[in-house]
């Protein structure tokens, strides 16, 4: 196929219309339950009230505000795809957001901002001086955004494409959070699966990273890493350019494909890592000093994928033999030495052919 047949082929999959819609009628639909921001979202934005402050400065001023995307459900309801964190920073404001649980979210009292420091302290509505007068408020309310509606005759994935597209690069989310997302867009339960294995008392005692790194969801990352990694052969990753997006496709298929059958999931992961756990803690994950018999440092990501999954492979066998596992983890650094092998200057996408080749042989 030509580049001109694809992009044709492709441009037949998506269907979008352009409409600018007032604040006022958006108030309306989010109200009525035809527009969903998916509150559950909320957990992986952090725009602070000084972001959300020049958002409404901006409305006030006339000043450009990028396109909101969303996408049409079969049933008419419009999928906030991108534009989530503005449409929640209005409703916050005006007092009509709800949480995940539906409960309303104390309403927002803004800062002042370069162009209108007079802004500090102001609320929607109350009885106090600091309100919006109602001809503030209705000016407000008729301020216009603009949308960009998928519509539901478009393929399927669109949206998830969309997403992720705009929801990487220059965002704010990690690319863990831009896959949590695709997961609730998907099917809400799949990001509870994950959720409840990355919470498993022994994997964060053998993971055992920073807070700072469990803020940003790496947790939840190695979870989806073990996931899709476990079942995939060192061949198959030849062929992969960027992890990243390999771990978006993958974690959603993995999902749609394993979910009737999750309890063996689960149960294969719990026995994994409460294995390492009990037999060489969170030495398991470290760097190996071969000259001073030692673990070291901190936890780095290519030992995790040696040994989870090398252990997870042959699960059955390690559980009847686990004394040997601190043995064939030191074995697996023995190897990287003897063989020269490194991976400094290799993408996550390089490396992992190498270090699930080594688990494997190692833990086989």
């Amino acid at each position: 196929m030509t580049l001109q047949e694809e992009i044709e082929s492709k441009s037949k999959e998506i269907h979008t219309e352009n409409l600018s819609m007032s604040i006022g009628e958006i108030l309306s639909m989010y109200s009525d339950g035809d527009l969903d921001i998916h509150p559950e979202f909320q957990r992986f934005y952090r725009w602070s009230d000084n972001q959300k402050s020049k958002l409404i400065e901006s409305i006030l001023l006339n000043i450009p505000i990028p396109s909101i995307f969303v996408a049409q459900r079969t049933d008419g309801v419009w999928d906030v795809v991108d534009g989530l964190q503005r449409l929640s920073t209005i409703f916050e404001f005006i007092g009509t957001l709800r949480n995940n649980d539906y409960d309303l979210v104390p309403a927002l009292k803004l800062t002042k901002t370069n162009l209108l420091p007079s802004l500090e302290n102001k609320v929607w509505d109350t009885e106090d001086d600091n309100s919006f007068t109602e001809a503030q408020q209705r000016y407000f309310k008729r301020s216009r955004l603009n949308f960009v509606i998928i519509q539901k005759e478009s393929d399927a994935s669109s949206k998830y494409e969309l997403f992720q597209r705009l929801n990487t690069g220059g965002s704010s989310l990690t690319p863990q959070e831009v896959r949590n997302c695709l997961l609730i867009m998907s099917n809400e339960e799949y990001f509870e699966k994950l959720k409840e294995l990355s919470e498993y008392k022994p994997f964060l005692e053998t993971i055992n990273i920073s807070d700072k790194n469990i803020d940003e969801q790496y947790d939840k990352e190695l979870v989806s890493r073990f996931l899709v990694l476990k079942d995939t052969e060192p061949s198959e990753m030849s062929s992969v350019i960027d992890l990243g997006n390999f771990l978006d496709d993958m974690t959603v298929k993995y999902f749609d494909a394993n979910f009737d059958s999750w309890d063996e999931t689960k149960e294969l992961f719990e026995r994994t890592f409460k294995l390492i756990k009990e037999k060489v803690g969170d030495d398991a994950f470290k760097r190996y000093n071969l000259e001073k018999d030692i673990f070291y440092g901190g936890f780095i990501v290519s030992a995790f994928e040696m040994v989870a999954l090398g252990v997870a492979k042959k699960i059955d066998h390690w559980e009847e033999h686990g004394d040997q596992i601190r043995q064939k983890i030191i074995d697996c650094w023995q190897k990287i030495s003897d063989d020269n092998i490194s991976w400094k200057g290799y993408s996550a996408a390089g490396r992992l052919p190498k270090t699930i080749s080594i688990g494997q042989e190692i833990f086989s």
